[in-house]
């Protein structure tokens, strides 16, 4: 007994370690092996080791986000997010003496702005503010800190801002740490506030997108109802519209020495480093940083019990829903969390969770879920309903209240709890198996402030609580009354207010110039990485069932996991029946188990079974604990080869499925990928993919279980990816994967993108502030691996990232969109000729610039040998340190086979990447890209876009929805 008392208490300690000169804390048993230090000045560094490849994924994290935000300034944190990418005294500037004088001017010419209410007065300021700005910007270099990631070889170079914290990510190569630490300390140690309006109004872009997502206007409006006492509440990340359109550079500085310092930040890591090099790096450089002992410690305010129902209605152009919440008493580290996710899970699971049972799968309802929100100071349940066709909102409300009420009353069994605790199990397997999923928890546990002992034995606690614990917490927390919701309905949202562009002079791009800093990142040593490229010969197998089916087989050596994939090359291209076959599987059972007692029996194993239908390939997918695959394998089969038809399910999924295409039809990234691919593919390719109305009402019963049944008798192929052997596999195959003696071939559809023969506009209708554009052109040149590497820097130089020539100037210098991009693009198959797309997301009025400036940089593609450089050396240094692995290997090997490669592209890519220049890359724009014609694809209001002006560009076709969806 003493001894078990013993190793209880040594899995839960956190213990103390010396190494060298730094101390570090630890817990024991942790998988991770995570290491915790704290400097001097209060920084916490989180590390786990990964060798799997030569490169470490960093997070900086902030303990401070939108709650923080000044009232008077809401917004601020997340638009500082958006600043910390614009250099500091050493980077990001040719002389920062010179410079500083006018930046201090723009941030007093906006403090008179924005107390400044007379509006010709506040254009002249502006005028003014843009003027000095233009005088800035030629001292300035755009996007240098993008630069510095470019040289390093950084990858997903990004950052996000929450309600509790801003983080700022890098993937970097191993041998790049101290340069990373370099880089990132000064950024943190003395940020420049530069190129502010440019940027704000960039911001401001992304608030325009956000008002055309009606989930974000429900979370906004729930969480008011929620947390009406609370920042949570009082206003989103982004902010309120007037504040963003009048900033103050004075009160984001303030925010920035108050929260920007190493006693509210965190370091988090994992990767492939020696710890102890690791952290005296880290310490080197951020141990410099000077913390502040008086930071203000946010004090949640209380709240209200909610005693009756608090409800709000929000409209958009989506389709209609309803959100309700029940808040939780306390937030993410507390015990209502980890209760909180169990509760969840029961609710909704996508298998046999109360609602999944009750509502989804007897067709009560267009869709139906749950989910915990727990953020750091307050947290939720939330529930979520479609209706069907004519079904009011209020319907939705009653059934889901219901399945709340089932909840207090106990009416689920303990056993599904269990199996819930063996599915999170599986999913902390999933996230740990990644370099993001290690060092997103320590993210997390810093955020929120838990102990990582706590963490680390969260599961342990889990298993222990019990089915009366999780019907109290319900009883006291999910009442009948102290809930909130928010009717989403269809109509126009009168509360958008539009904002007229400010006149933006574009900004100087500098493109050529680079700081002293720069410079000495691109000339320091770094020990150099060698690349390793795949062999498929060596790093998979290829073996034969004893029916002669082709098996990819890669080992899994990580953990206990798997993943079986049927896979036939054909998909709804072939047949768009299959479609509704895959969604018509999921509703039945079969002669010797119900549709429940299926889902029931995958959750039990921890095991998911799905069928997937894309346009190009059909996929069985069978994953979970590698311990329980053969008895997933046989209800698997069972499914696919002995489902029962039910007439009246069919009839109410046919009701669904028109409900949901026509629910499509409000959605503004449906309209506009339907319409993109109606000009891609054309009229005859929607006709053929896609199932008409009549069409999908005459579909039988049979004739579907015919299609799911004939899978096993048409030629296909597996993958694995698992802890199995080869020979193992092989004999589970063998046993339960029972296919037809002869098996049939199925020609692959294909339709080739359409031919560009000239200049055309292509508009669809959709009523936003917001237009989608993209111009795009089938080059006609033939597919060739030859032309790998030059393709592949073209994209870098032009088009690719936040150091491309789009981004700094559709972005950056011009300020014109949020998101912008272009490239040169190789089809689906070695069959397919080239394709050129660049696309913007802006703002009504801005269309018009924003066309013209895309076809001034296309067609005259500004030429930068600095720019290059920096290009073709994140190429090769992501090359030489990223590695493909585990089951992305088979698919590496499917996608060169469906290119006539029978090797690794990346080998001869890097190999020609050396010798290539920037003439190779202007030569390639001469000939590919420079005077081509164009298809003028957009998506907008035309009642608020320059139609004239359209018909400049060539005869304008305007699209029904009707023509682009096919239904």
């Amino acid at each position: 007994m003493k001894k078990q008392l013993y190793l209880l208490i040594a899995a839960v300690a956190l213990l103390l370690t010396a190494c060298g000169k730094y101390k570090y804390e630890s817990v024991a048993g942790d998988p991770l092996k995570t290491r915790i230090y704290t400097l001097d000045n209060g920084l916490k560094v989180y590390m786990s080791v990964n060798r799997e490849q030569p490169r470490i994924q960093t997070y900086i994290v902030v303990r401070v986000g939108a709650k923080n935000d000044p009232i008077e300034t809401t917004g601020l944190a997340h638009y500082f997010e958006h600043l910390m990418f614009k250099g500091t005294e050493r980077f990001g500037t040719q002389d920062y003496a010179a410079e500083k004088p006018l930046l201090d001017e723009i941030e007093q010419l906006f403090e008179v702005y924005r107390r400044t209410t007379d509006p010709e007065e506040r254009k002249a300021i502006y005028a003014r503010i843009d003027s000095v700005s233009q005088e800035a910007s030629k001292l300035a270099i755009p996007n240098e800190y993008d630069k510095l990631m470019a040289a390093i070889g950084s990858d997903g170079s990004n950052a996000w801002t929450s309600n509790d914290q801003t983080v700022y990510t890098e993937d970097i190569p191993s041998n790049q740490v101290e340069n990373w630490a370099k880089i990132q300390s000064d950024r943190f140690a003395h940020n420049v506030i530069r190129g502010f309006h440019t940027e704000l109004e960039t911001v401001y872009e992304e608030y325009n997108m956000s008002l055309t997502s009606d989930n974000e206007k429900v979370f906004d409006t729930i969480s008011a109802l929620l947390y009406p006492n609370h920042p949570y509440g009082q206003h989103s990340v982004l902010g309120f519209q007037e504040h963003l359109k009048n900033p103050s550079i004075t009160n984001i500085k303030n925010y920035y020495k108050t929260y920007y310092v190493p006693n509210n930040m965190a370091v988090c890591l994992s990767g492939d480093f020696d710890p102890d090099e690791m952290i005296s790096l880290i310490d080197k450089y951020f141990g410099t940083l000077e913390p502040n002992p008086e930071l203000p410690q946010f004090t949640a305010p209380a709240e209200e019990p909610i005693t009756a129902p608090k409800t709000a209605e929000v409209y958009g152009l989506e389709a209609a829903m309803i959100w309700m919440a029940w808040p939780t008493a306390g937030g993410a580290g507390s015990e209502d969390a980890e209760i909180a996710q169990l509760v969840g899970s029961i609710l909704s699971n996508d298998k046999c969770g109360l609602l999944d049972v009750d509502l989804t799968q007897q067709q009560k309802v267009l869709y139906s879920g749950a989910f915990d929100e727990m953020m750091t100071d307050r947290g939720a349940i939330f529930l979520l309903g479609r209706p069907k066709e004519g079904q009011p909102l209020e319907e939705v409300r009653d059934l889901l209240l219901a399945e709340v009420e089932k909840l207090r009353n106990g009416e689920f069994d303990e056993e599904l709890l269990q199996s819930t605790i063996a599915n999170y199990k599986r999913r902390q397997m999933q996230i740990m198996d990644s370099n993001q999923g290690r060092a997103m928890a320590f993210v997390d546990s810093f955020t929120n402030g838990t102990d990582w002992a706590d963490e680390v034995t969260a599961l342990d606690r889990l298993e222990k609580i019990t089915k009366e614990q999780v019907v109290a917490w319900a009883q006291k927390n999910l009442g009948a009354e102290n809930y909130v919701a928010v009717y989403k309905r269809e109509g126009e949202d009168k509360n958008q207010k539009k904002i007229e562009k400010p006149h933006i002079t574009p900004i100087a791009a500098n493109r050529d110039v680079a700081s002293g800093f720069l410079t000495e990142i691109q000339q320091s040593e770094v020990k150099p990485i060698a690349p390793q490229f795949l062999d498929f010969e060596k790093d998979m197998s290829i073996a034969r069932t004893g029916s002669d089916i082709e098996v990819l087989y890669k080992r899994n050596e990580t953990n206990d996991l798997f993943r079986l994939i049927y896979c036939w090359d054909f998909g709804t291209e072939n047949d768009p029946a299959l479609s509704v076959m895959s969604e018509y599987l999921t509703y039945l059972g079969t002669d010797a188990h119900t549709q429940e007692e299926l889902a029931r029996a995958f959750y039990d194993l921890a095991c998911d079974f799905r069928v997937i239908t894309t346009l190009e390939r059909t996929y069985v997918l069978i994953s979970g604990l590698g311990e329980n695959m053969q008895a997933a394998m046989q209800l698997a089969e069972e499914a696919l080869q002995r489902s029962v038809g039910d007439d009246e399910i069919l009839a109410e999924l046919k009701r669904d499925l028109i409900k949901g295409r026509n629910d499509a039809k409000l959605d503004q990234s449906a309209n506009f990928r339907a319409l993109y691919n109606y000009v891609r593919f054309g009229s005859e390719w929607v006709k053929a993919c896609t199932l008409s109305d009549e069409q999908l009402l005459a579909l039988d019963s049979d004739d579907l279980l015919a299609k799911l049944r004939g899978l096993n008798d048409i030629e296909h192929r597996i993958l694995y990816y698992g802890p199995l052997s080869e020979k193992q596999l092989i004999a589970e195959l063998d046993e339960n994967h029972r296919v037809g003696e002869n098996l049939k071939v199925v020609e692959k559809a294909h339709y080739p993108t359409q031919p560009t023969p000239s200049d055309r506009v292509v508009l669809a209708q959709y009523d936003a502030k917001q237009i989608y554009y993209i111009q795009c052109t089938n080059l006609g040149i033939p597919f060739s691996t030859d032309n790998d590497a030059l393709v592949a820097l073209y994209n870098a130089y032009f088009g690719g990232g936040m150091n491309a020539i789009v981004f700094q100037e559709m972005r950056e210098a011009r300020a014109l969109a949020y998101s912008a991009w272009a490239e040169l693009r190789e089809g689906t198959t070695g069959k397919d000729p080239y394709s050129y797309s660049a696309f913007i997301a802006t703002q009504n009025d801005k269309m018009r610039s924003a066309i013209e400036a895309f076809d001034e940089i296309i067609e005259n593609m500004p030429r930068s040998e600095a720019a290059f450089n920096l290009a073709k050396q994140q190429l090769m240094g992501n090359l030489e340190s990223q590695r493909t692995t585990k089951e992305d290997i088979l698919w590496a090997y499917i996608n060169a086979r469906e290119k006539g490669v029978d090797c690794d592209r990346d080998r001869q890519l890097y190999e020609t990447l050396k010798s290539l220049t920037l003439d190779d890359v202007v030569a390639l724009q001469q000939e590919w890209v420079k005077n081509r014609p164009y298809n003028y694809v957009i998506l907008g209001d035309r009642n608020d876009i320059d139609m004239e002006y359209l018909k400049t560009l060539g005869p304008v076709e305007t699209v029904s929805q009707e023509t682009i969806f096919g239904y």
